[in-house]
């Protein structure tokens, strides 16, 4: 059975809720979690074993800039929701990004006749898959 094309998730239903508050200026969200993985020699044993390590997690937005809500909130630890709704899914996924806390302040980057954008880098530490999308 070949993918149902209409089932293929669209970013344009992508939203960033920070504090509850839906942030529509944002259009743009990517986080990643990496993990450092220990290496393991064992005698006897020619293959490298590989032993979970820290994770890190990180991620970055953007968008228009409408607010100095960024710029105020600082470097306060916030947490961040992140959901994907696509009205021909097999439903919507939400997931929640712990301990959110920005790596820099953009306080100023405009030029005269264009819109100005907001880009945001960020580290967060731990996450939770709230509503996963489930396929039939």
């Amino acid at each position: 059975m070949s993918l149902d094309a209409s089932r293929v998730i669209l970013g344009t239903y992508g939203q960033v809720f920070i504090a509850g508050v839906w942030q529509t200026n944002f259009n743009h969200l990517e986080a990643n979690v990496e993990i450092q993985k220990k290496e393991l020699n064992l005698a006897g044993d020619p293959w490298v074993r590989h032993k979970k390590g820290a994770m890190k997690g990180t991620g970055t937005m953007s968008g228009f800039k409408v607010t100095s809500d960024m710029i105020a909130r600082g470097f306060d630890k916030f947490s961040l929701v992140s959901k994907l709704n696509d009205p021909d899914s097999y439903g919507f996924e939400r997931i929640t990004l712990n301990n959110v806390m920005l790596d820099k302040l953009q306080l100023a980057n405009w030029t005269a006749g264009e819109e100005v954008k907001e880009e945001v880098a960020f580290t967060f530490e731990g996450y939770t898959l709230n509503d996963p999308i489930r396929g039939i």
